[in-house]
């Protein structure tokens, strides 16, 4: 089930990569903008995850009991619960860029830079938010390589147009950052359409969700019961990185602009984790709602193992090729002497920090999503940002990324050990 899912979301962060790579090419000013989009940006796509991962916990235990009608009712009314919030976020975004953006330490001539973005996001991020819930249906069945191939497709689609909008190629117009922008709403209405029939006409999984209104109020408790806490979870990752921006803007545009781009190669490094951690909540899921117990316990720890095996790897042929990859991202000398130090330090820890997201995921397969929430509160609050603030105090830049180091270290043995001690062989019933 991963390996589809790897695939999809290598070409997902790629185009994010080309992205970077093409708004890179405006100057450091535009590069510093999209950066200071990354926490916002993160709050929606948090949001989504969390109801994904809700729907996917909720339909697939009803999956495994064999019970399709039940899993076709809560998926129809957890996308119309998706909309109604997704567009409340759409409005009250838009009416809030300036202050927003002032807030987290964007200057103004930033501020123009992020307003062309992000109002052309708001108002097109309903067509992101969809998609990503019904991927998480269509994975919940088993089904991990459709859903992939929606996002490589929508990759490429956001990859292609994304330097004829921003240049203005051949005969599209000039429109900068705009333009990336409105390649991103191109790709995303294309997965919604495919994704939302998908669910119609293959899976039956999508229905009028008004039929039987009455379990509408009663499915929403069952989804939110997982999903608030999921949704937390997620949205504590944006708000400690909107915090780490504040430390990393008194440091200078160059060393925001150089975590900018850290941060999406650090997605694409992640991408064997994520994997994994994707379908390891279905698979959870269903497994606990057969009775096979065992099974998810070892899929668990074998997903650890993994992690710490690959990200190693990783590791070590990211050591040799920093410089190369901080070239590539910036023609400013130090941008890509902050990047390049960021890659051959903060890495390290990427297998722990895998183990924590695998947990975490594992947690919400369980449907005991609010202990994730509390492991989350204390990586990102006990650790991430004392750490790297008081490396900040210590070294600047260099000790705010040691700081990220021993926070992911430190985060990835608890999860080791809460998953030993805690995550029994066999389990009555979900906790």
């Amino acid at each position: 089930m991963a390996g589809p899912m790897a695939l999809g979301i290598i070409a997902i962060q790629a185009f994010n990569l080309v992205d970077i790579f093409f708004i890179g090419l405006l100057g450091t000013d535009a590069l510093a903008a999209i950066s200071f989009t990354f926490p916002v940006t993160f709050v929606v796509i948090s949001l989504a995850m969390g109801l994904g991962a809700g729907l996917s916990a909720c339909m697939g235990q009803a999956l495994g009991r064999g019970d399709h009608q039940q899993a076709a009712l809560f998926t129809s009314h957890s996308l119309l619960l998706t909309l109604g919030l997704v567009c409340v976020i759409s409005v009250l975004g838009s009416l809030t860029i300036d202050p927003l953006f002032r807030l987290l330490g964007a200057t103004e001539a930033l501020l123009l830079l992020l307003h062309d973005y992000m109002w052309i996001w708001y108002m097109t991020v309903p067509l992101l938010v969809l998609p990503m819930v019904a991927n998480s249906a269509i994975r919940a069945t088993g089904d991990t390589r459709t859903p992939s191939l929606v996002m490589i497709v929508a990759g490429l689609v956001n990859g292609l147009l994304d330097p004829l909008l921003i240049f203005g190629l051949g005969p599209f117009p000039e429109l900068g950052i705009k333009g990336a922008a409105i390649a991103s709403a191109c790709s995303w209405f294309m997965a919604c359409t495919v994704g939302l029939w998908l669910l119609w006409r293959r899976e039956r999984l999508l229905v009028w969700p008004f039929h039987q209104a009455k379990h509408i109020v009663a499915h929403w408790r069952q989804l939110l019961h997982v999903a608030l806490p999921a949704c937390f979870t997620n949205l504590l990752n944006p708000l400690s990185v909107a915090i780490l921006m504040m430390i990393l803007a008194r440091l200078g545009t160059e060393v925001v602009a150089a975590y900018g781009a850290a941060s999406r190669i650090e997605a694409m490094l992640l991408i064997g984790v994520m994997a994994r951690s994707s379908v390891l909540a279905p698979f959870i899921s269903q497994n606990t709602g057969a009775g096979l117990h065992e099974r998810s316990r070892f899929a668990l720890f074998q997903s650890m193992r993994f992690a710490l095996w690959f990200q190693l790897a990783l590791f070590v042929g990211l050591w040799f090729s920093a410089p190369w990859l901080a070239a590539r991202f910036s023609d400013n000398a130090q941008v890509s002497q902050y990047l390049t130090f960021y890659l051959r330090l903060v890495p390290l820890g990427y297998g722990l920090q895998g183990c924590f997201m695998l947990l975490a995921s594992a947690l919400n397969g369980l449907r005991v999503s609010s202990i994730s929430f509390a492991l989350n509160s204390v990586r990102l609050f006990g650790l991430l940002l004392p750490l790297a603030w008081l490396g900040n105090v210590w070294h600047a830049e260099q000790g705010v990324f040691i700081g990220i180091l021993m926070a992911n270290i430190l985060a990835g043995i608890i999860a080791i050990g809460f998953a030993w001690s805690r995550f029994p062989w066999k389990i009555k019933r979900p906790l």
